[in-house]
């Protein structure tokens, strides 16, 4: 049965006044809500570029989102009764 949905993404980057940049990330899929969190911290010795620290928090925060997603759907899936098969991470589907 086909299935189209749409999910809204909010990111939020902001630098503290110690120089971490930390992102926020709120996944919303009309039902659920997930957030996933990263930082960044920029070395003495490196160049202050802004954007670095944005992209490093951002890919931090989408990695703990995604690990958060993944948890979530196997708990659903479990939820159901199907049981995990052994070496996978997420029953039912290839990871």
């Amino acid at each position: 049965m086909p299935h189209t949905s749409e999910w809204t993404v909010r990111l939020h980057l902001f630098e503290d006044d110690e120089g971490t940049t930390k992102a926020h990330l709120i996944l919303d899929t009309g039902t659920t809500e997930l957030t996933g969190h990263g930082t960044a911290h920029c070395h003495p010795a490196d160049a202050n570029v802004p954007e670095i620290g944005d992209e490093l928090a951002a890919g931090r925060a989408l990695n703990d989102l995604a690990r958060r997603l993944l948890k979530t759907a196997e708990r659903d899936i479990e939820g159901m009764g199907t049981p995990r098969p052994h070496g996978r991470k997420v029953a039912g589907w290839p990871t």
